[in-house]
């Protein structure tokens, strides 16, 4: 494809809005058609974006003409019934996080992609941080060395959907979502960190999952709250290389520090970015200027804003100007050691992938 990118949006709510307004920003890229079953939804988007048909049906978003990809933002287990039936319809998948409510629906997902030959790119925004390009940068260049081992965190104090002020209970019911923080905000910081290191064979993974903190009661009842707001893991994978991770929606604590990086020869913290290396006597932390290193990828690099956000990447890859990112595979691995934290907390041990792959069951809701 080499003309504007005509989407359709599937799904016009607070994430989908959001998708919207960064469309307004990628001239390459039109929305043609807004589609929610709540029409008001999608009227409301259409009205924001300033033109695009309106419809409640997905099925008739697949079957126009004028749709080269579409944009699929529902809630977690409607992922993968609705992007399989957009690529059998020909159409080029752009899907919000996680992948899927399950690692079986998931891999669902990559496979229909894979045989229907359409571009399958999962939502995940760390990828893109100046952050992640700096450490990719450091890492293609040999500084590392081999890591052999990195740790993944995400938090937030109270941050849970609905019962702490935002969002709505859709968020914390496993019916809709499957999973709470993990799959919510851990699936940024894993995937980043597994995207980092080549995305490793995982093999075996170990976890713990809690429900502790309080909340208001109202809102409680109101809410069906059934998924985990607190999660700790670790990975092994091949190699003999390692991750540890935490991730919280909610946790008595101000901080948990950065996700990091470590390899014989280097390390990375990732936030705020530092970059350590033992010279003879002297143990070095280097800073860099990184909003002066994303100018010189946009410029003399030659990679104006394709790496920068990735909707923009997405829109790019599908006009043939950048080869696509391979989200939908670190996406999958994500889905993996996610399930893995989720199976070894239910079994109370470690536990392979395999036994994770052979477990997981489909989640799917069909539309």
């Amino acid at each position: 494809m080499s003309d504007q990118i005509r989407i359709g949006m599937i799904g016009c709510g607070q994430i989908g809005t959001s998708h919207v307004q960064t469309y307004k920003s990628i001239g390459d890229a039109k929305i043609v058609v807004f589609c929610d079953a709540n029409r008001a939804a999608a009227e409301s988007a259409a009205a924001l974006y300033g033109s695009g048909d309106v419809l409640t049906d997905f099925r008739e978003v697949l079957a126009r003409g004028d749709v080269d990809a579409v944009d699929v933002c529902l809630h977690n287990n409607f992922h993968a019934s609705v992007t399989n039936e957009a690529l059998h319809a020909g159409k080029n998948v752009y899907c919000e996080k996680p992948m899927a409510g399950s690692y079986h629906d998931a891999e669902t997902m990559l496979e229909t992609a894979r045989k229907t030959g359409k571009h399958l790119h999962i939502q995940l925004a760390t990828l893109y941080g100046n952050e992640s390009r700096a450490a990719k940068e450091l890492i293609e260049a040999g500084e590392l060395g081999t890591i052999y081992h990195a740790r993944s965190t995400g938090f937030r104090r109270r941050g849970r959907p609905f019962v702490d002020g935002y969002g709505t209970s859709s968020f914390v019911q496993k019916k809709t979502a499957s999973g709470g923080a993990l799959y919510d905000m851990g699936v940024y910081h894993i995937s980043q960190i597994l995207y980092l290191m080549g995305n490793p064979k995982v093999e075996r993974i170990s976890g713990k999952t809690y429900q502790k903190v309080d909340m208001d009661p109202g809102r409680r009842s109101q809410s069906n709250y059934d998924v985990e707001e607190f999660a700790v893991g670790l990975v092994r994978f091949s190699e003999g290389r390692s991750m540890d991770l935490v991730e919280s929606w909610a946790a008595n604590l101000d901080e948990f520090g950065s996700s990091y990086l470590l390899g014989n020869l280097a390390g990375i913290r990732l936030y705020p970015f530092t970059f350590f290396k033992n010279v003879g006597a002297l143990e070095l932390a280097s800073t860099a200027n990184l909003g002066a290193a994303n100018a010189r990828w946009r410029t003399v690099a030659g990679q104006e804003g394709y790496y920068s956000e990735s909707q923009a990447h997405w829109v790019a890859a599908l006009q043939g100007k950048v080869p696509l990112l391979s989200t939908a595979e670190t996406a999958l691995s994500t889905m993996l050691v996610s399930e893995g934290i989720y199976l070894s907390e239910a079994l109370g041990r470690e536990v392979t992938a395999e036994e994770v792959r052979a477990e997981s069951k489909s989640t799917a809701i069909k539309l």
